[in-house]
């Protein structure tokens, strides 16, 4: 008999089961790797420690940034470099990303960056957003079908198709506005259109940039909620896998093959029920980092990297980010190397060694494909006899299936409280306050 049995080690489970202790709560924490952190974990090429998967957190809210400073990391919170990030159209053309939008929602649809994006004509009929009643829209099930009611096809396929495809590994049709824009609908309502609910969020969003991150890497944020743990003296149960999960009970099956019930008065999972099949829908996600001495990128011609369309012609990358030029740190711990980050969309059948780094032979097919994007996207021919160091990390993308938890089983994370960082530090915080109040 327990306190509270939170299942999943990812970040959202870390959280809880640190929130949680250190409110008196006894905790037992189960996860099925051998590894905590989940997708918030590190690796190291060319001899340069890297985030394997998100390298900052968005800004909207204060919830990450708070949580930074509690775990005594609010000196190294850092702003990414300012020349931002450039896009690429399904038609391979390439410009800046707006400045005054939200997920590739222009809040100034006639601005000279919106106009060179989608053209004179797609930014006038995205204008008329502001005459189109405020209802119209409001509703919408899909963030890709309130852009397309309000503002037209063409600055969802050319603006909002790419970031978003980029940010969420999701396609805008697939995706609900209240999970990836909080409070979007809402403003759309009460300011009667969506370019003026878009500069209403911008403006009451926390001043300075859209993201941060943290000197070192977003992994240290782990690492800190780790040694809090064992500070409060969590139950860590390493390769134990829930094998199902109730109300007040949770059963596991140890490495040692070993079945137990764990009986608690609360059960929070950071994972849905495990006799549930993945949604079919449910991509990969595979991130190549190249380290690549090469001068010609001292420049950074595409600022901090590159979100891509999804059906642009010959790029298979969905997006690149150019790491050296994004964070200063990290162009000092380079010392003067480039590091680049390429993402690409896979299948579920390609994600058998989820969650693991893997070296990659510049010359081989991997690696072959990565420099060929990596040349499209920078404008700058990248050679494969340049690269100093190349690994490849696959994940699973989100899924988009219900979470279908037992009833009283509280779900924490991507899956029912948010997705990105900063929408699951905000959840699970929200729920363990709501569980220590009641």
């Amino acid at each position: 008999m327990t306190d509270a049995v939170v299942v999943g080690g990812g970040f959202a489970g870390l959280v809880a089961a640190r929130d949680l202790a250190k409110a008196g709560v006894h905790v037992v924490l189960v996860e099925a790797s051998g590894t905590l952190g989940g997708m918030t974990r590190r690796h190291t090429v060319a001899g340069i420690d890297l985030d394997m998967a998100a390298d900052s957190f968005a800004t909207r809210t204060d919830a990450v940034g708070s949580l930074a400073i509690e775990l005594g990391l609010g000196n190294d919170i850092v702003d990414p470099d300012p020349r931002g990030a450039w896009l690429m159209t399904r038609d391979g053309r390439v410009a800046p990303i707006p400045k005054t939008g939200m997920l590739g929602i222009p809040g100034s649809p006639m601005a000279a960056d919106v106009i060179a994006v989608v053209g004179q004509g797609a930014a006038f009929r995205a204008q008329f957003d502001a005459l189109i009643p405020g209802p119209v829209g409001a509703g919408a099930a899909s963030l890709g079908e309130l852009v397309r009611r309000r503002m037209g096809a063409r600055v969802l396929d050319d603006l909002v198709v790419p970031i978003v495809a980029g940010v969420h590994s999701t396609h805008p049709d697939d995706l609900d506005p209240d999970r990836v824009a909080p409070g979007l609908r809402a403003a759309l309502q009460r300011e009667g259109s969506l370019a003026r609910a878009v500069l209403a969020l911008r403006e009451r969003a926390t001043a300075g940039s859209a993201v941060q991150g943290i000197r070192g890497g977003i992994v240290r944020l782990v690492d800190e909620l780790v040694a809090d743990m064992e500070t409060y003296r969590v139950d860590v149960r390493l390769h134990t896998r829930a094998s199902r999960i109730e109300r007040a009970a949770v059963e596991v099956l140890g490495a040692d093959g070993v079945a137990e019930r764990l009986v608690a008065d609360h059960v929070l999972a950071a994972v849905p029920d495990p006799h549930r099949a993945a949604s079919p829908r449910r991509a990969g996600i595979e991130l190549l980092t190249l380290v690549v001495d090469q001068p010609e990128l001292d420049a950074a011609p595409r600022g901090t990297g590159m979100l891509v369309h999804p059906d642009a012609v010959g790029v298979r990358a969905k997006a690149l980010t150019h790491a050296t030029a994004k964070w200063r740190w990290l162009a000092d711990a380079a010392d003067g190397r480039h590091v680049l980050r390429l993402s690409y969309a896979t299948t579920a059948a390609d994600a058998h060694d989820v969650g693991t780094s893997l070296p990659v032979d510049p010359g081989g097919e991997a690696g072959v494909r990565a420099t060929t994007d990596a040349t499209a996207l920078l404008g700058v021919a990248v050679d494969a006899r340049n690269v100093v160091g190349a690994a490849r990390v696959r994940w699973h993308g989100p899924d988009t299936a219900p979470a279908s938890l037992a009833t009283g089983v509280v779900g924490i994370g991507e899956a029912t409280r948010g997705r990105g960082l900063a929408g699951i530090v905000d959840g699970v915080r929200g729920t363990v306050r709501d569980l220590l109040s009641s």
